[in-house]
């Protein structure tokens, strides 16, 4: 990962978004497979690709909801979209 600097003129929205999303889609993954291999109960987790546009994350969301049940995702980490 590149270390990036700003100064006080820069959009402070803009590096606090950035942090969001990278810390989010970077070690949520990791944190949902170490309840696993501790044993711990994990629901499962969906991880949709920043550049999905809303629309199509919204439908594959709703596919998942109607053509599934919640105990087919435990234990697992899906990226989106499929």
């Amino acid at each position: 990962m590149l270390r990036l600097l700003s100064d006080e003129n820069f959009n402070g929205d803009i590096v606090r978004g950035l942090l969001r999303r990278q810390h989010d889609r970077a070690t949520m993954p990791d944190f949902a497979y170490a309840r696993v291999a501790a044993g711990q109960p994990m629901p499962g987790l969906f991880v949709l690709n920043d550049r999905l546009p809303v629309r199509q994350a919204i439908d594959e969301l709703l596919l998942l909801d109607a053509s599934s049940e919640q105990a087919e995702w435990a234990g697992l980490a899906i990226y989106l979209p499929l």
